[in-house]
């Protein structure tokens, strides 16, 4: 029997089989858990549409299956075929489990929630890169670092001399932040030019034991469908996409990177699920987007690639930093966790550190070291 406020009732011994099924399948469309219903767990409360206890139904259905002679078992099983022809789901419902941080493979793609679960969670691995942060594996490593003159390329060469790695850092012109520092200086690498990479590979003179592609590039305007830029959109691209490709390409075919690894630093924006909460309602930056998601498969694919002559490729998101590159977001900064980019350095090797054939192909948050969904 059914109330208009969701309760019921089953009456033993004045129902026939089929009207204990059909009340079954009710319940079951009322949204009352099949197995639950038959069991009689104690585990979770049955409860109404506003939330009325029916702790008591749970012994009164039991003795209604068995006045009728027929197991809980038997006669779920019949309901749940009834259901499943009748097109409804017969999947019990399960009490929702507080997710454990060590059960975690992906990143939270909200931003500002992602800032806030770490504070709660007091995650000093997201809070606190030093914490766990240890550079001394670097010591002696040959390291290339594309696009290292500025922002977080040069945070990334500092913190690697000091580590007391081999350090070549790469720039278009002149040298910059590179200038002083006591590292290996390649200049005039233009990684959406080819002819320059014929230069990286011959002043490089040597194999690497880690490749880190720095080099990108994000248009100042905001890009909509009213204003599109289709000419910055291809130099994203051109940069962000193509240039860790024919980096990566030139120094395979040069033998430098037998023994190596790499690092391709791309950006949560090239996550297409995330597009769907971090730009949900608005879209927009079609360039920016497009560039690091063609980074992404770009990668995935070289990872493939590779895999036979052992060397893994994997993507890293570096966080959000405060540099010259994301200054257009400035006053979003301290809301969604922006770090220093010496921060983001160490985010950066701490993640590199664990690179190799396990991880290769895969896409990681360098904030929390799990991964971010395609």
């Amino acid at each position: 029997k059914f109330s208009s406020r969701g309760s019921f009732a089953v009456c033993a011994g004045t129902m026939s089989r089929r009207s204990v099924a059909l009340a079954v399948t009710a319940l079951a469309v009322r949204g009352f858990g099949l197995r639950r219903c038959f069991t009689g767990s104690a585990q979770t409360p049955l409860t109404g549409q506003r939330g009325q206890s029916l702790a008591s139904t749970r012994r009164v259905v039991p003795d209604a299956f068995s006045a009728l002679g027929v197991s809980s078992h038997g006669l779920a099983t019949f309901a749940a075929a009834m259901l499943t022809a009748m097109g409804v789901s017969t999947v019990a419902a399960t009490p929702a489990r507080a997710e454990s941080p060590k059960d975690r493979k992906y990143s939270l793609a909200d931003q500002v929630a992602r800032f806030q679960r770490a504070k709660d969670e007091k995650n000093q691995r997201y809070l606190d890169i030093d914490t766990v942060y240890d550079g001394s594996w670097l010591k002696g490593k040959r390291v290339l670092v594309v696009g290292g003159s500025r922002g977080l390329g040069l945070a990334i060469t500092k913190e690697l001399m000091a580590q007391g790695a081999e350090t070549i850092g790469t720039c278009r012109g002149a040298p910059g932040g590179l200038e002083g520092l006591g590292c290996k200086v390649i200049s005039g690498i233009d990684v959406q030019d080819n002819a320059t990479m014929q230069k990286l590979v011959k002043d490089l003179g040597g194999p690497i034991d880690l490749l880190i592609q720095n080099a990108g590039y994000f248009m100042e305007g905001k890009e909509t469908l009213e204003e599109l830029n289709d000419k910055e959109q291809l130099k994203q691209i051109d940069i962000c996409a193509l240039g860790p490709l024919r980096v990566t390409s030139a120094l395979y075919k040069g033998g430098l990177l037998k023994g190596g690894k790499v690092v391709i630093i791309t950006s949560q924006a090239g996550s297409v699920e995330w597009r769907f909460t971090q730009n949900k309602g608005e879209g927009g930056d079609y360039g920016h987007h497009m560039s690091r998601a063609a980074c992404n498969i770009a990668a995935a694919l070289m990872s493939e690639e590779l895999k036979e002559a052992g060397i893994p490729v994997t993507l890293v998101h570096p966080g959000f930093n405060r540099t010259e590159m994301t200054s257009k977001f400035e006053e979003i900064w301290d809301i969604e966790g922006a770090v220093d980019a010496s921060v983001g350095a160490k985010r950066v090797l701490h993640e590199a550190k664990r690179v190799n054939m396990d991880t290769t192909g895969k896409f990681f948050n360098a904030e929390d070291g799990l991964e971010i969904p395609w």
